[in-house]
């Protein structure tokens, strides 16, 4: 993971101070505790919210199913008991959808580390309904450990960019995604370092 900083720095030298005054990233240097399954959950359940909002949900979505967050278990529920922890309609129906498709083979989803093509994984979890681009960025980068996911969709990540780089005006994601081209193959590795330059103070 030096090694990958100092590469990110030849690459971008405005990197350099933020690097400098953050710890290590930690992506793909430990394994995740949570199950494939419950990581994606987590993932629904954290879009479009801060974290400290995700994390309350989550724990009540964990406290509704016995502190044991599995597809059988989780299909079990209707979607008012999920609305009722404060879950979303549409991710209450996105992660019923998710229970289901592990169920019933519709998608492997224990078996998604097996696949060294990032792209295979997008195609086949984007094809449930409600799963998008930001979710499978989280889970490859988070439970999967990938180094090489470029998450432009995620604002965080564009903030950071702008204060690393003192842009005046918002960056766009596609604008974003041209610009992370230098940074093969450690994209995950760059988009951690916007987030910490995105709450720094």
């Amino acid at each position: 993971m030096k090694k990958i900083a100092e590469a990110i720095i030849e690459a971008d030298p405005k990197f350099t101070s933020i690097i400098e005054q953050s710890p290590l990233c930690t992506i793909g240097r430990k394994n995740s505790d949570e199950s494939h399954f419950e990581s994606l959950v987590s993932s629904v359940i954290s879009q479009q919210l801060a974290g400290k909002a995700a994390e309350t949900i989550h724990g009540r979505v964990h406290a509704l199913v016995s502190g044991k967050i599995t597809p059988a278990r989780i299909v079990e529920l209707k979607e008012i008991d999920l609305r009722a922890v404060g879950v979303s309609g549409a991710k209450a129906k996105t992660i019923l959808g998710l229970g289901n498709a592990a169920l019933n083979g519709e998608v492997k989803i224990n078996d998604l580390h097996l696949i060294d093509d990032d792209q295979l994984i997008y195609k086949q979890l984007t094809s449930l309904w409600g799963i998008g681009p930001w979710t499978v960025d989280m889970f490859l980068m988070f439970q999967l450990g990938r180094l090489n996911v470029w998450p432009t969709g995620d604002l965080g990540v564009r903030r950071g960019w702008e204060k690393i780089h003192k842009l005046k005006e918002e960056i766009k994601p596609k604008k974003l995604e041209i610009r992370g081209e230098k940074f093969h193959p450690h994209r995950s590795v760059v988009a951690w370092y916007c987030w910490r330059a995105a709450d720094s103070k």
